[in-house]
């Protein structure tokens, strides 16, 4: 069994049964225990969708409008003319042949990897050291990109990036729980709006199950979406 805290135990007493709004769902988790940092505001969007099946697997990423109040570490894989300007940019390493060499040796203390396609083929060989940790480059996330300045700039200033588990589960962070409440409102509304667009076309019924807003080490807060009156 799962070891609560006695801090923990008090907070599910305060858990709400029922859905909220956003504002009073962001209003609720702030009245949860507090610990000595800044605690991460995470969103669970249990999805009706069929995870077995490629073309209902939803993964992307978006730039959420306050913000997720950190930064990342960014390296480019790009041709020489585009180093500097990458680096300039934010990324912590940019370059080509060298990079590449210095990533399957095991290095791996970025979070992000951006990759002009003229790389892929330099860097096919990195999916068995980077896939499993889901650094590896591509298109479908928007790390992939001829755009490589602008794609680290966006990254380096915390792009989420997002991609369903096993149980038709997306899993992201929205924000810091000292954000104003209206900050991490517009950020939970952008982000379940963004999900809400990606729908299959090949799933059926209703696509937004659940969503669920959560501090570190506090209890959730399920959401109020109006799933069922919209998908209905």
């Amino acid at each position: 069994m799962q070891f609560r805290s006695k801090r923990y135990r008090k907070d599910v007493e305060k858990q709400p049964r029922q859905a909220l709004r956003t504002e009073d769902a962001v209003r609720k988790l702030k009245e949860f225990s507090k610990p000595k940092f800044d605690p991460t505001v995470n969103i669970v969007c249990h999805l009706g969708i069929d995870p077995k099946q490629a073309d209902q697997m939803i993964r992307g990423s978006v730039s959420l409008p306050k913000g997720i109040g950190k930064s990342k570490r960014v390296i480019a894989f790009c041709p020489e003319t585009e180093i500097e300007r990458a680096k300039a940019a934010g990324a912590i390493e940019a370059g080509a042949d060298e990079l590449v060499e210095k990533v399957s040796k095991g290095w791996m203390d970025f979070d992000v990897a951006i990759a002009h396609p003229s790389m892929m083929g330099k860097i096919a060989k990195l999916g068995r050291v980077l896939g499993p940790q889901g650094k590896m480059p591509s298109p479908k996330s928007g790390t992939v990109t001829a755009e490589t300045e602008s794609a680290v700039k966006e990254y380096s200033a915390g792009k989420v990036e997002f991609r369903n588990d096993a149980g038709g589960n997306v899993h992201a962070v929205v924000g810091k729980l000292s954000f104003a409440d209206s900050d991490l409102k517009e950020n939970i509304d952008a982000f379940v709006e963004h999900i809400r667009r990606l729908k299959p076309t090949t799933s059926k019924g209703l696509y937004l199950k659940r969503v669920c807003i959560s501090a570190t080490m506090t209890p959730s807060v399920t959401l109020d979406t109006g799933a069922a009156v919209t998908e209905a």
